[in-house]
């Protein structure tokens, strides 16, 4: 069993190499496919004018830059991110009432008892110790401080993510499965584990509502097949296989998403969890 110390470390190289260089090469999917999840999020989170605010796993800031319009002039927002990558194009947004900076949130020096808001979406599933880094983050809450984040459900309950891989999976090398205590992208989506993670941190009050979209892949399927190997699970298995299992796998991959094409693109279901708790 992999340390705390060597998952973060993996996380660290991922989103600093090829996780970072997917995110931005597919950037403008990923908008259209979570945008909208991600707008019902910062509906919840209701920052106001004044709060300041940490975005965690704030990538390329379009989320911050959302916040920092809610907080004005008088607030503030810090954006964290473990890739530099990724926060190289968020300073581009050049928000005069948010800072962006390259660490874990799990560690980071936040200044104690200043926020008023923590909000993620889709930043808190890849963290080794997450009871660890869910107590640093209540540090840096106010006592009557709130946390808002949105999390993908079980892999069962999202075929957006697990249908394409398994078409995939004949043809390509085996790949490691995470245990149901490592980090990953559905890490979050066992309810009673985020509630034991959450209360054992010192949130209170913890409130879950399921989100159920269908999930836009592409306008075509030869548009979700030919990204496919890009980013995400498919770019790792991709990288040790030889170009004809590729292309076999392509293939599959094409079969099973036809009959989801339709006039508005490839749409798969997708379920997450939109999480509020408090600080105390």
């Amino acid at each position: 069993m992999k340390t705390a110390a060597e998952l973060a470390a993996e996380q660290a190289a991922y989103w600093n190499g090829p996780g970072g260089e997917g995110w931005l090469a597919a950037y403008q999917r990923i908008q259209r496919a979570i945008g909208e999840i991600g707008e019902l999020g910062l509906r919840a989170a209701a920052a106001r004018a004044g709060e300041h605010v940490i975005d965690i796993g704030c990538g390329t800031g379009d989320t911050t830059a959302a916040l920092a319009r809610a907080v004005g002039l008088t607030g503030h927002v810090l954006g964290v991110d473990i890739s530099e990558t990724l926060i190289a194009t968020a300073r581009a947004h050049r928000l005069d009432n948010a800072t962006f900076v390259v660490g874990d949130a799990a560690t980071h020096p936040f200044q104690a008892g200043h926020y008023d808001l923590v909000f993620s979406r889709f930043g808190v599933m890849f963290f080794a110790d997450p009871v660890a880094a869910f107590r640093n983050i209540r540090r840096a809450l106010k006592p009557r401080g709130r946390l808002v984040f949105v999390a993908w459900r079980t892999p069962q309950e999202n075929p957006w993510g697990t249908t394409p891989v398994r078409a995939a999976q004949p043809f390509l090398p085996p790949q490691q499965r995470p245990g149901p205590e490592d980090p990953g992208q559905f890490s979050f989506g066992d309810r009673g584990r985020v509630e034991r993670i959450l209360g054992e941190a010192g949130f209170s009050a913890l409130g879950f509502e399921p989100i159920d979209r269908q999930i836009w892949m592409g306008d075509s399927v030869a548009e979700v097949v030919a990204g496919a190997g890009r980013f995400g699970p498919l770019a790792r298995a991709f990288a040790g296989a030889e170009p004809a299992a590729i292309e076999r796998a392509k293939q599959a991959i094409a079969e099973v998403l036809t009959p989801h094409e339709g006039p508005d693109g490839v749409r798969l279901p997708g379920a997450c969890w939109l999480v509020q708790a408090n600080a105390s």
